[in-house]
């Protein structure tokens, strides 16, 4: 009737204006991408399923050499950024010649607009994230914590299990990239001289940082991701606290019984946190709780959130400057310069991961891998694959693959992969930010081959974690999304 369709015009209207004036709504895009002959079976022919074209071949072998630099990044020291941007260009400029010659130059437009939103939203969001922890470290608010851990006269076993619980804890606000560089700095200060010590702790720091950063969107890019594309609410997440306290402390146990009960040398050492350094930290949960209340309640990209609270940073910053005029000019504290600090090497590899990705689905390829994961193998077993493959690959780019097939899952499911692609990472160094940032930070402490040793105790926490889920969220294994 005529109230039936005025409210679809309505709703109609709000997502058009949601989706910055595009007149295909989210779901559409997500078809384009991933079923190029369905999209524009009106207009041509099926031959646009590039997937067993000489094109799509193209793509593919261009992915994987680009990809297989970012695995040798540690020993090639060439950036991780710059194959995958490269990368992402080839492989939209391959795109866009077949479609420019089929005479469908928009598109191949449309898509890869929709994969520049996808990574605008990604990018603000970290980029204020990443402003606010370079802030809370140039006040010296890590090195605090760092300091007062040291002083105390811990053991060597009360000190791994204070960082692997500090790191746990952390890492869903902070982040797991960052929760490892600040416990792996008290590691490495506090085990000066015990090799065997540094090593064990830097492997418990990442299974614990990853695993801490599962149960929260803040934690991990891959739950940024899947809160940001509404398929699981914020406090939906929380559900999978347990889930990860097993993830982490399974392998913690076992790791335990080869610390040695010994006590390190004392260190007598004093930090002040500078000016505002507190504020900036409590600036940074009002953030967080900003971002938070324009997703849930304003219906809001959380992005728009994360900016407003970076206003409030702006505005703070003038305060601090005024507030101490006897600091050196290069000295004082310039909001500026905190963002020029933030990984900008890792905001750039999102955009070559998430442009590149989208392109391989553009193609259809993400179609094939979804039909013989989720169709073929079943969403239970894809998903446990997923975190394997993450410890790889990396979680970043799966998730992102996973994220484009939108294989038909329920919440639980949903959560079953968040989880897996989160903690996954830990069974590999290189399968996670925080394992690749400690490689670097530990001089040779740390290795690929000092993890591998502990990958065994890794996995059993990892299973258990997936066993822990479906045991005690079993009912959200019926809830639709």
């Amino acid at each position: 009737d005529h109230r039936d369709l005025h409210k679809e015009y309505r709703r109609q209207r709000q997502m058009c204006i949601r989706d910055s004036g595009y007149t295909m709504n989210k779901f559409f895009l997500i078809l384009l991408g991933l079923f190029p002959s369905l999209s524009f079976a009106a207009s041509t022919s099926p031959s646009l399923d590039l997937t067993s074209h000489m094109a799509g071949y193209l793509a593919l072998i261009v992915f994987v050499i680009a990809y297989g630099f970012v695995m040798v990044e540690e020993f090639t020291h060439l950036r991780k950024s710059k194959p995958v941007i490269l990368a992402a260009g080839i492989i939209w400029a391959i795109i866009g010649w077949v479609y420019a010659s089929n005479g469908m130059t928009h598109a191949a437009e449309a898509a890869v607009r929709h994969n520049f939103l996808e990574f605008a939203e990604l990018f603000l969001f970290l980029l204020v994230a990443m402003t606010y922890i370079e802030s809370m470290r140039e006040r010296l608010v890590f090195d605090k914590l760092k300091v007062w851990l040291i002083s105390r006269g811990f053991s060597y076993r009360q000190l791994f299990w204070l960082t692997g619980i500090i790191a746990f804890f952390m890492s869903p606000i902070a982040d797991n990239l960052t929760t490892a560089l600040v416990m792996g700095a008290v590691v490495m200060a506090v085990g000066a001289g015990n090799a065997r010590f540094i090593s064990i702790g830097f492997v418990n720091i990442v299974v614990a940082a990853n695993a801490g950063g599962a149960f929260s969107p803040f934690g991990d890019i891959t739950t940024l991701m899947v809160w940001q594309k509404g398929l699981v609410d914020f406090q939906q997440f929380f559900v999978l606290f347990l889930p990860s306290a097993v993830n982490y402390l399974i392998p913690a146990a076992i790791m335990h019984f080869a610390i040695e009960n010994e006590k390190p040398k004392a260190l007598n050492e004093s930090v002040d946190i500078k000016t505002g350094g507190i504020p900036i930290a409590v600036l940074f949960l009002i953030t967080i709780a900003t971002a938070v209340s324009f997703h849930n309640y304003l219906h809001l990209p959380p992005a728009m959130g994360m900016m407003t609270g970076l206003g409030y940073l702006m505005i703070f910053s003038y305060f601090i400057k005024r507030s101490d005029p006897s600091e050196e000019l290069s000295e004082r504290f310039d909001l500026f310069r905190m963002v020029s600090r933030a990984e900008w090497d890792t905001l750039l590899f999102f955009f070559g991961v998430i442009v590149s990705v989208g392109g391989l689905g553009f193609m259809g390829y993400l179609a094939l891998v979804s039909e013989a994961m989720y169709v073929e193998l079943g969403a239970t077993y894809a998903n446990v694959l997923v975190g394997i493959l993450s410890a790889i690959v990396d979680n970043i780019p799966v998730m992102f693959a996973v994220l484009t097939m939108t294989p038909d899952m329920s919440l639980g499911q949903w959560l079953l992969v968040t989880l897996t692609a989160g903690v996954g990472g830990s069974l590999l160094s290189i399968g996670s930010a925080a394992g690749v940032a400690l490689m670097g930070q530990s001089r040779g402490y740390y290795t690929f081959v000092s993890h591998l040793k502990w990958i065994w105790a890794i996995a059993i926490g990892y299973f258990a974690s997936i066993v822990t889920h479906i045991w005690i969220n079993s009912a959200l294994f019926d809830v639709p999304i």
